[in-house]
């Protein structure tokens, strides 16, 4: 089912090449990129349902808030209408629970996002713009935390697939260069299972949906 999704959103931003054709035959170049510094805000992480694993409640895992660098590049097919690859580099996520004083442990995810937007022209320098899109995030070091003190190791899927929307905005100070303010929205959760405890018990979701404000420098070329 995930694998299907990625092929539908793969073959509707290729059924924009014909567009794309033709803003290229107009002489505009229909590139832009953009680095940004993003404060991801977990949203409340919570492992859904109240299992237990040898006495340990797992309900209160959660992740800690951090900021991350974001690259992504922008194809303008008209220009209104773009396609934005937002990409980083694997993030190490930090996971709390009530039940330790300190970190249970880190994870790793790569959270790329593909998304169709749609740009305001008509305010000047301002350039408004939305977007809706998927997020493909691959979690790593999957097996790199713990129920400390209890021997209950944990594990988490290997990789989620999630709706993704945007709000930002543009202010070009020429035509190459400007401000970018940007604001997303990712739904991402993960399987957490308990491979010490009973063999293969899921023990919920770990919900992240991350709420992502970002500021950045925008260059169109």
């Amino acid at each position: 089912m995930r694998i299907k999704t990625l092929v539908a959103a793969m073959a509707a931003v290729a059924s924009l090449a014909p567009i794309a054709a033709q803003a290229q035959s107009s002489g505009e170049n229909p590139w832009m990129v953009r680095v940004r510094a993003v404060y991801v805000d977990w949203q409340n992480g919570q492992s859904n349902g109240s299992s237990t694993a040898a006495g340990v409640q797992t309900n209160n895992i959660n992740a800690k808030n951090q900021w991350l660098p974001e690259f992504d590049v922008s194809y303008f097919f008209t220009k209104n209408i773009a396609a934005e690859l937002v990409l980083s580099y694997p993030q190490p996520v930090n996971i709390n629970s009530n039940l330790t004083s300190g970190p249970t442990g880190t994870i790793n995810a790569l959270p790329p996002s593909l998304l169709a937007q749609y740009h305001f022209t008509d305010f000047g320098a301002f350039k408004p713009y939305v977007g809706v899109g998927i997020n493909y995030t691959i979690f790593g070091n999957r097996n790199n935390f713990s129920i400390g003190g209890t021997g209950s190791a944990l594990t988490v899927s290997q990789n989620s697939v999630g709706f993704v929307g945007q709000i930002g905005a543009d202010y070009m100070f020429d035509k190459n260069w400007g401000m970018n303010v940007d604001l997303k929205y990712a739904t991402m959760n993960t399987s957490v299972t308990g491979q010490n405890v009973a063999s293969g018990q899921d023990l919920g979701k770990l919900t992240l949906n991350p709420l992502m404000p970002a500021i950045g420098v925008t260059y169109k070329f």
